[in-house]
């Protein structure tokens, strides 16, 4: 078997099935799970029809291109969402999810032959970064993201000499799981740094539909580029429709952006059996032309986040975060592990401890002493963990 497996770290949730093990649950509570970052909201009405209508889909194998039309679905997307024109031909593809493309795009992008391969990610971050850089065969590089830098990736940290051995940086902008939305200067910065050292950005933008203001969306990387009068070179963009529309099983996404970075990972994923189900791609195509569903999906969220935030900032510190749906929030006392299991044990409230989601770094795991509160189940029931989290602590 390939010996890089042994490298994987265990996910997560992997992590806190350990960590509540033999632990009993106060039967005196319901349990209310905010640890997994999958949407609870019903999936719209549309969709769901559309799937049905589609399922002649099923009898004929479909293009890793995607079709012409979801192309040019994706295209007019991009354009309305990031300000960009796109070519539906070359700088768009269909993906099955962000989570299987960011996996594979290290696979394409991740040049074996090089000596020293290193890949860049914030810290915390989302596990897949890291076990897409092991399996590629390249050495992860954690940026500490804390409460001290404004939970922002500081370039200016690294070493000169590491950029010339980085291939793929990893940026997450809205944030998991802190929320933090990557501003014009920190593009700017990244991007610059891009063009003198030749390494891939790929930027996974899978909480951007999901925010406060709708006169101010979060700033997107094809966004920054157009501002900045900066072409795609060596960027790709990823989205997902799992959080934009609540079809988390549906299992899809697009990548846009560079045409000749793209043009790679299209023959990576010709030869990877990568295909989107031919019902997928028809029902995606409908969904990203509609903005009604998305608009009132962001409404719930914020009615949440109004009722919640408040209430937990009676005993812990829990700042609203610049977009996406989780709150991360200090723990009193500073032991993540400790209060998750106890707020288990005693509330039946399930959260996720930020060591969980981090790795040492210069000496320190920047998400000990966080815990992660998703904010996906319904109003009743995340309000009804806030106060039971409130309760805890008192």
């Amino acid at each position: 078997m390939n010996s890089r497996l042994d490298q994987l770290h265990p996910y997560p949730f992997q992590k806190l099935r350990e960590l509540f093990a033999g632990v009993t649950p106060n039967p005196d509570f319901a349990p209310i799970n905010l640890s997994i970052g999958e949407p609870k909201h019903p999936t719209p009405e549309f969709i769901k029809q559309a799937l049905m209508q589609n399922l002649a889909g099923l009898a004929t194998y479909p293009l890793t291109q995607g079709t012409e039309a979801l192309r040019k679905s994706l295209a007019a997307w991009c354009q309305r969402r990031y300000g960009v024109e796109l070519d539906p031909a070359t700088e768009v593809l269909p993906v099955n999810g962000s989570r299987e493309a960011l996996f594979a795009f290290a696979q394409a992008v991740v040049d074996p032959s090089k000596h020293k391969k290193r890949v860049v990610s914030p810290n915390p971050f989302y596990q897949i970064y890291e076990g897409a850089a092991l399996l590629a065969g390249a050495t992860p590089y954690y940026l500490n993201t804390t409460p001290e830098n404004g939970f922002r990736m500081t370039w200016e940290t690294v070493p000169e000499d590491m950029w010339e051995m980085v291939q793929l940086v990893y940026v997450c902008s809205p944030g998991n799981p802190t929320g933090k939305v990557m501003s014009l200067k920190d593009w700017k910065a990244l991007f610059e740094l891009s063009d003198q050292h030749g390494f891939v950005i790929a930027s996974d933008e899978c909480y951007s539909e999901i925010y406060f203001d709708e006169t101010r969306p979060p700033l997107g990387a094809l966004t920054a580029a157009k501002q900045l009068n900066r072409g795609h070179k060596n960027l790709v963009v990823f989205n997902s429709l799992s959080k934009r529309s609540n079809v988390p099983g549906l299992r899809s996404g697009l990548v846009a952006g560079d045409a000749e970075v793209l043009k790679r990972f299209l023959l990576y994923r010709t030869y990877h059996g990568s295909a989107m189900s031919p019902m997928v791609q028809a029902v995606s195509a409908i969904a990203w032309d509609d903005e009604a569903h998305v608009i009132e999906n962001r409404r719930q969220y914020a009615g949440k986040f109004a009722a919640v935030q408040p209430v937990l900032n009676q005993s812990m510190d829990a700042p609203m975060p610049d977009a996406a749906f989780y709150l991360w929030a200090k723990v009193p006392g500073g032991d993540d592990t400790d209060f998750a299991r106890e707020l288990y044990r005693d509330y039946h409230v399930t959260v996720l401890p930020g060591s969980f989601l981090a790795r040492d770094a210069k000496g320190i795991n920047p998400g000990k002493g966080f815990v992660r509160i998703a904010l996906v189940d319904g109003l009743e029931q995340c309000v009804a963990a806030a106060e039971r989290i409130t309760k805890f602590l008192r």
